[in-house]
């Protein structure tokens, strides 16, 4: 019997390849080198997280990790 702990936990994790016309669907995203971060979220809406410090999780459903306007670098997405 699956716990509901179990189900909130990533059975993957992908090095995210930014790109602003690629789908980049994650269920939230780990930062290792601090800078902002933008994300077209599932729900379609474009947004930039501005100063995002290394080691930081974000916790937000994506349909794209963005090229243009992300500084931050070793993202990692999990689903």
């Amino acid at each position: 019997m699956a716990s509901f702990v179990s189900n909130q936990i990533a059975d993957r994790a992908y090095t995210v390849t930014k790109s602003d016309t690629a789908a980049n669907i994650y269920s939230y995203l780990y930062v290792g080198g601090a800078g902002d971060v933008a994300v077209v979220t599932e729900g379609g809406d474009s947004v930039t997280f501005v100063g995002v410090q290394a080691g930081q999780y974000l916790w937000v459903r994506t349909s794209k990790v963005m090229s243009t306007n992300t500084t931050a670098t070793s993202i990692l997405g999990f689903v």
